[in-house]
């Protein structure tokens, strides 16, 4: 136990929704001090320490069981990454500790794409990632795809992560409205997931801490569907964070439920953060590493028909679902 310990209070929980008959997110809770990935006591309500605490939600993509096979091979692998390059690793610094959480969703990208390339009925498998990792009061965030991660700070919420997707892409732009973009036909056309491709750009961000911050990591089962202002109403008025999550999954359900939903809810508190003192506020924050490439410049759109050698992603056409397409990669 430290001095100045830090508290973690977290839950999460996922649902296949109204329409879907498989679930094909998953999600992973873990205190990589005591080793521990799980929802248990322990686990719900811990101190933060000497190597951290790992938050992960990925949402699979695929059709069949390929997508629900991308997202927990993607958990799974991260999660042993953590355990033992970090768990092991002597040098126990805040950018070793990114390098780590980088590396380890890389490593995750190359192992669903030479699985897909050695299992010909599971091609264009892949998953999106938001993994987040909380060390020395301060919160480290991996993005890859559309699931996001929000931070509430006295009583305002945040988006911290920023989506990989054709409509981001265009609202950055000024192509069009965030509006236009949440009601597109397009909306679900992702610029980057696990798996499909040989390598892909990690953005890694990085947050301070303060008493009280609480995050939320959702796929877009719950972020297409409930908002901003709805995500800060539940959880701040829900008594305990079990209640949080199932409040969140609950008024997705209600909207329709066309996708898988899945949520973790984290609070942070103990001596160990500094109180808020309006300062400063949540944003999306790129952490530099010192010996490798870490970077929000936007991902590369490959148009169809692109000459050859532009990108090796190569995409099936959809087939036919009695739910609509979960996910698509740009070309489609």
């Amino acid at each position: 136990m430290t001095d100045t310990p830090v508290i973690v209070e977290v839950f999460g929980r996922t649902d296949v929704g109204m329409a879907r008959d498989h679930n094909e997110d998953s999600f992973l809770v873990a205190n990589l001090t005591t080793r521990e990935a799980s929802l248990q006591p322990e686990i719900r309500s811990h101190e933060l320490g000497k190597r951290g605490t790992l938050f992960m939600v990925a949402d699979g993509m695929g059709g069949a069981a390929a997508g629900e096979l991308a997202s927990e091979m993607a958990t799974e692998t991260v999660f042993n990454h953590m355990i033992e390059a970090w768990g092991n690793d002597p040098e126990v610094t805040d950018q070793r500790f990114a390098y780590r959480l980088k590396e380890a969703v890389e490593i995750a990208n190359s192992r669903i794409y030479e699985y897909a390339r050695a299992h010909p009925e599971n091609r264009g498998m892949g998953t999106t990632t938001t993994a987040a990792g909380c060390f020395g009061g301060a919160l480290y965030l991996t993005q890859i795809g559309d699931s996001r991660g929000y931070l509430i700070r006295m009583g305002k919420i945040v988006q911290i992560t920023k989506d990989q997707s054709l409509m981001q892409r265009l609202v950055d732009a000024g192509e069009l409205t965030e509006e236009e973009a949440a009601v597109s036909e397009r909306r679900n056309i992702i610029l980057q997931a696990l798996g499909p491709d040989p390598a892909v750009k990690v953005d890694l961000t990085r947050q301070d801490l303060r008493k009280g911050d609480v995050l939320i990591m959702c796929s877009d089962g719950l972020s297409g569907l409930v908002k901003n202002d709805d995500i800060l109403r539940i959880v701040t008025g829900a008594p305990d964070l079990v209640t949080a999550c199932k409040g969140l999954i609950d008024l997705a359900n209600e909207r329709g439920g066309p996708d898988n939903i899945t949520c973790i809810v984290a609070r942070f508190g103990g001596p160990g953060i500094a109180e808020p003192d309006g300062s400063e506020s949540p944003s999306h924050q790129v952490y530099p590493l010192l010996d490798t490439e870490s970077t929000t410049e936007p991902v590369p759109v490959y148009e169809p028909g692109a000459a050859k050698g532009t990108s090796e992603r190569k995409t099936e056409p959809a087939q036919k679902e009695p739910a609509p397409k979960k996910k698509k990669l740009w070309p489609f």
